[in-house]
């Protein structure tokens, strides 16, 4: 009953773990809580930083907000949500917009323990995932419990990380 019970509290943080743990761990350099968005325009060329404020407000561009020198060759284009960098000899502008996927930036937050006070709750899931694993080792009784077929089971579950860190 206790078993049950436990299992039925932990699914919504099984769930916060397990979509999380599987985002980070195909994260291949990029943050999976934020999109980016890259685009490339051709714009006239030689465009002072007045005319270029001008023609960006007057197109639907992302909110442009600063213009800073980088060299002779290039302007940093500071935008809401975004970077981009403009070229007035040739007049490609390259930006990159950034948007948050709340969802997987608050889950991934609760995973990182980002949150002030969750390393308790962290704590208790992690008790309780033990608790689970050892007490649900022995609720299956006959040739398909521990005794039998399931000792197999538990050794192959106990062999995988174990060969992981040997091999590896």
């Amino acid at each position: 009953m206790i078993h049950r019970d436990l299992g039925f509290l932990t699914v919504g943080l099984c769930l916060v773990y397990g979509i999380s743990g599987f985002l980070l761990n195909h994260i291949n350099g990029k943050d999976p809580a934020y999109k980016t968005t890259e685009v490339t325009l051709q714009l006239d060329t030689h465009l002072t930083n007045e005319e270029l404020t001008a023609l960006w407000a007057d197109r639907k561009f992302p909110q442009l907000k600063k213009i800073m020198a980088i060299d002779e060759d290039h302007s940093r284009l500071m935008l809401q949500g975004g970077i981009g960098i403009y070229n007035p000899v040739t007049g490609v502008a390259d930006y990159e917009l950034h948007s948050k996927n709340e969802f997987i930036y608050w889950i991934n937050k609760l995973h990182y323990n980002k949150i002030k006070g969750w390393s308790i709750m962290g704590d208790l899931f992690a008790f309780s995932l033990i608790f689970l694993a050892v007490s649900g080792l022995f609720m299956v009784k006959g040739k398909h419990g521990i005794a039998r077929r399931g000792k197999w089971y538990l050794t192959g579950g106990i062999l995988i990380p174990i060969l992981y860190i040997v091999l590896g």
